[in-house]
């Protein structure tokens, strides 16, 4: 049954394997676009070729096997997507619907534990690192997984909830857990993830540097420790006494320093 939960016509052997010849030969034409992501965004594949990475990477692995399932499923071909799905899980530790929705230039960085689930939509040159889940909540047919747009990269860990959008350019930080929609061009932490910075436009690409996100907590705290501070020195004033130094709170990693991401 489709999406919608609609059931469609029945459609005869030789139509579904004629339909599903169709969607192989696009999949040939995304193979290529799939490479070239991998060798643009990890470091480590820059100097392998791609018979290399066609062997060796288990995130083209899985995508080049979901690419396949998707035909197969989206030509009504019972039972075989379902058994690459599974297979493709067990060689990977990476978990994608057959009906799931994927565009071109998806790599997904190691992968182990990538949980993608049948009504997500993944645009294009979208980077996922491990452990990243898209996936469902409750128990209602119909769209319940998310839609992640263009060019968005989502960190390790990160949990991504419910049939909520993610816009153009976003970056949801590492275990982040995202159960709203994101804007746009922004930064999203926490659990429950929230924005913490929303740009305007920015440059296109992945941004792999995890290390400089902002930090909302120590950010919470500085500003109760300055209005503390504030009200101790006004006490202090009145009563003619001299006023306690203010506390300094400061983050639990470094905020300054070389992007790790730049090489």
């Amino acid at each position: 049954m489709p999406r919608g939960g609609i059931a469609s016509a029945p459609r005869s052997g030789r139509y579904a394997l004629g339909m599903a010849g169709l969607e192989l030969a696009e999949v040939l034409k995304e193979v290529r676009r799939d490479l070239q992501a991998a060798r643009t965004r990890d470091p480590a594949a820059r100097d392998v070729g791609q018979l290399e990475l066609l062997a060796t990477w288990p995130g083209i692995h899985a995508l080049l096997a979901h690419r396949v399932a998707h035909a197969l499923d989206t030509a009504g071909v019972p039972l075989l997507p379902r058994l690459i799905s599974m297979f493709v899980r067990t060689l990977t530790g990476i978990e994608i619907h057959p009906a799931a929705r994927i565009g071109s230039g998806l790599f997904i960085d190691h992968g182990t534990g990538v949980v993608i689930g049948e009504t997500a939509d993944i645009g294009d040159n979208v980077t996922l690192y491990q452990g990243v889940t898209l996936g469902g909540t409750g128990f209602a047919t119909g769209k319940r997984h998310p839609t992640v747009q263009d060019n968005v990269t989502i960190g390790s860990g990160a949990k991504l909830l419910g049939p909520i959008t993610v816009g153009h350019g976003a970056k949801i930080g590492a275990n982040s857990v995202v159960i709203t929609d994101v804007p746009p061009n922004s930064t999203v932490v926490g659990n429950p993830g929230h924005p913490v910075r929303v740009e305007g436009r920015r440059p296109e690409g992945p941004d792999a540097d995890w290390i400089h996100l902002p930090d909302p907590i120590a950010e919470a705290l500085q500003a109760l420790a300055s209005r503390i501070g504030a009200l101790e020195r006004t006490l202090a004033e009145r009563s003619e006494e001299d006023p306690e130094p203010v506390a300094e709170v400061r983050p639990l990693r470094t905020v300054k320093g070389p992007n790790p991401a730049g090489g």
